[in-house]
């Protein structure tokens, strides 16, 4: 099977990248064991934090960038980056709901890279993905002419063995 997006490989320096986007590809076992060993280190509560505001930061600034590239307008740069993240390894988004005038949405992630490492805890452990919706949806807002402050939170997990699927809902702060 061929990549789902369209990858650039630097002849002389090595660097990938999609849609000009410099891009790292590591093995999902390595990725999910620095996230546990920074979890364990860390706590997950302080890890969720941090890795909150970073997310935020990066979904916000990926949807602007895109929106240039691809000519994106309004929710459709939300739904792209649902898109693109369903394939890349991340898990499969799907948008259930979504309100660009508010940031109000409810996203299922299924096959979520996380609960996938963290088979069968009794927690929820997808809290990566946290601030990745309501920074999309705040870059959306930008577009409409509104400043959202959003949240989200996991109302479900897939690792808690009792979904087949994760819950991410975003609202306002």
């Amino acid at each position: 099977m061929k990549p789902q997006v369209p990858i650039e490989v630097d002849a002389a320096t090595g660097e990938w990248s999609v849609d000009g986007i410099p891009m790292i590809l590591v093995p999902r076992h390595f990725f999910i064991n620095n996230h546990l060993a920074i979890e364990a280190a860390l706590g997950a509560q302080k890890y969720s934090e941090i890795l909150f505001e970073a997310g935020h930061k990066s979904a916000y600034v990926w949807c602007e960038k895109e929106a240039t590239t691809h000519g994106l307008q309004g929710v459709e740069v939300f739904h792209h980056y649902m898109k693109r993240l369903s394939q890349r390894g991340w898990g499969k988004f799907r948008v259930e709901s979504v309100d660009p005038q508010t940031g109000q949405s409810r996203i299922l992630v299924s096959n979520s890279v996380f609960s996938i490492g963290h088979a069968s805890t009794p927690r929820k452990t997808c809290y990566m993905f946290r601030g990745w919706f309501p920074g999309s949806l705040e870059f959306v807002g930008t577009l409409l002419g509104k400043r959202l402050k959003l949240t989200s939170a996991e109302s479900q997990c897939a690792a808690e063995g009792k979904h087949d699927h994760c819950v991410f809902e975003t609202r306002s702060v």
